[in-house]
């Protein structure tokens, strides 16, 4: 009968870990299992220059195939619950119930903070039309306005083209989360009746009405957000709205029933992951949770974007190339290094 010692049996579990262990890290990640990651297309250009930075991180660094899929904002934020992508790249929380059900039922991960503080938006007007500008000889149209309380005052200062009668109010473009929070905002301040509720077809749309109307020194009230290129290049007065509030939030947030206002709630821009992708992929994880960059920057490179008319992997491109500081700081060493040698290849 052959003995069994104590140090044989110390090794025997310490063999038996070994093999767990093996066993465990011969596990492929998603990208290693070659399956290709799929992620969102998102059409406003803070979105689509944070995608065009993800999807150079996982192809570069972790060689990852990928595919950036169109949609609408609603039709890609369920395919996300149900796997059918796996990144959402620049998600604003709390404004879609499809992702908040996503989370509720574990399909859903968000992760990072990708603008240190979150977001700021609003309704505004060019500076011009409460302060002037004596550079260009523009003298303030409504010095008093201050707040979208007295919009219904002013509806004839921002005439629609068609209905004349009444006022223009620019909204985001139909389907997006903002155009949805937009209508009940214009509910709850009772502005229906004095306000047509303009949708653009396009963000860019939206985006050349701004700047057209700003640079020939023009009445435009409309919805921005921040971070955004056209807030960087412009100067606007964002109006005083109602205090915020959790409870008259919900009910804008919510479509049925009255609305009552409230300021917007911040926003936190992450990362959304569905939860496969999220667990099959947890060196990818790790550096979604410390991309980040700041406001000011991002607003400078979606500046270059609608200036220059360059796309979003290009000025993503130009961002690895000129700020490894900040880009470095998100990524193991050796992915890192991965990522530094396809800049110049």
């Amino acid at each position: 009968m052959r003995r069994i010692t104590l140090a044989g049996v110390r090794m025997a579990a310490a063999l038996a870990l070994a093999c767990a262990a093996t066993s465990s890290f011969a596990t492929p990640t998603w990208c290693q299992a070659g399956k290709t990651v799929k992620l969102a297309q998102i059409t406003w250009e803070s979105g689509s220059l944070m995608t065009e930075m993800v999807r150079t991180v996982l192809e570069k660094g972790y060689g990852c195939k990928t595919e950036v899929v169109p949609g609408a904002t609603a039709a890609t934020e369920t395919a996300l619950t149900n796997n059918d992508l796996q990144v959402w790249a620049e998600h604003w929380t709390g404004r879609s119930p499809i992702i908040a059900r996503g989370l509720k039922d574990g399909n859903v991960k968000l992760v990072g903070e990708l603008v240190p503080g979150g977001d700021k938006e609003g309704w505004y007007v060019p500076d011009y039309v409460i302060n002037g500008d004596a550079k260009r000889g523009i003298k303030p149209i409504a010095p008093q306005l201050h707040s979208i309380a007295q919009l219904a005052q002013y509806k004839s200062l921002f005439a629609d083209d068609e209905e004349p009668g009444k006022g223009r109010f620019y909204n985001c473009p139909a389907g997006w989360d903002c155009e949805r929070f937009n209508n009940r905002l214009l509910a709850a301040y009772q502005l229906g009746d004095d306000y047509i509720n303009f949708r653009p077809g396009t963000g860019g749309a939206l985006d050349a009405a701004i700047a057209s109307a700003y640079e020939r020194g023009k009445p435009i009230l409309f919805y921005y957000w921040q971070p955004a290129g056209l807030m960087a290049k412009y100067h606007f007065v964002q109006l005083e709205g109602a205090p915020y509030s959790d409870a008259c939030w919900n009910t804008i947030a919510d479509p049925k029933g009255t609305p009552c206002a409230s300021a917007f709630k911040v926003s936190h821009l992450k990362v959304a992951l569905s939860t496969p992708f999220f667990e099959a992929q947890p060196d990818a994880v790790a550096f979604f949770e410390k991309m980040s960059v700041p406001l000011a920057l991002d607003e400078q490179l979606v500046q270059q974007m609608h200036d220059k008319k360059l796309d979003a992997s290009t000025v993503a491109h130009d961002f690895f190339v000129q700020h490894p500081e900040i880009w470095k700081q998100w990524l193991a060493p050796d992915v890192a290094a991965r990522v530094q040698a396809s800049l110049h290849t």
